[in-house]
């Protein structure tokens, strides 16, 4: 599985923006405090973490770097600093809980999610397709870049739909993104061809436990799971 033409990847990161909003949009203050898929987040304090990725897009896309690239959207997800480090990640999750609360409401995390999501995909569709930039303290290929962004981003609708069962799935063109980063992690035999697309993303993101017949399939490769955090 590889990424779709340039037009299609944007398009595809809007509608994952999309997506998104459509969740939490109508959410009251008390809906936006219910748990969401990460442990110890609730819907807004995932939000707030999420809105960081078109943040740090904005800043990406608008400050070009100089290639060639030295990751792609699958090696991406390996290579970025902090990977496997309990203790950054468990000091990520604290202020990204002490920042939600900072706001008079919950309501103010959507609105700051709601402006920062458009302006990026905006950016992205006027970004060079053939350019790249660096984040992360990695070049990545433009269209690489945004294919990261649209993964992120169907993973937490996920996250972000566990206590809202009326809510949206996320669209299924940034969910084929997604797969294709999920498959790409799975290495050179894919995915196990009994799963469903929304098995290989709950369980390529450690969401949903491998079961036997999951560990018979992947075999050796049921060591790399969770595929990405």
């Amino acid at each position: 599985m590889g990424l779709p033409a340039p037009a299609a990847l944007v398009a595809a990161l809007n509608a994952a923006y999309a997506g998104v909003t459509s969740v939490v949009r109508d959410l009251d203050d008390l809906d936006l405090l219910l748990p969401s898929g990460c442990r110890g987040w609730t819907v807004a304090d995932l939000l707030l973490h999420l809105s960081l990725d078109p943040q740090r897009a904005l800043v990406a896309l608008a400050t070009p770097a100089a290639g060639p690239p030295d990751t792609d959207f699958v090696t991406y997800f390996r290579s970025f600093p902090g990977s496997g480090d309990a203790a950054a990640a468990l000091a990520h999750a604290q202020w990204v809980r002490r920042t939600a609360a900072a706001f008079n409401r919950p309501r103010g995390v959507v609105e700051r999610w709601t402006e920062t999501a458009a302006a990026a995909g905006y950016a992205a569709g006027r970004a060079d397709p053939d350019g790249f930039v660096r984040t992360q303290n990695l070049v990545l290929p433009v269209r690489d870049f945004v294919a990261t962004l649209v993964t992120e981003a169907v993973i937490h609708h996920l996250d972000m739909i566990v206590s809202l069962p009326d809510a949206p799935d996320p669209a299924p063109a940034a969910v084929a993104v997604a797969l294709s980063t999920i498959d790409g992690l799975a290495g050179s035999d894919g995915l196990p061809p009994h799963w469903s697309e929304q098995e290989a993303l709950l369980k390529g993101s450690g969401r949903e436990e491998l079961t036997d017949r999951d560990r018979e399939a992947l075999g050796d490769r049921a060591e790399l799971f969770p595929l990405l955090g």
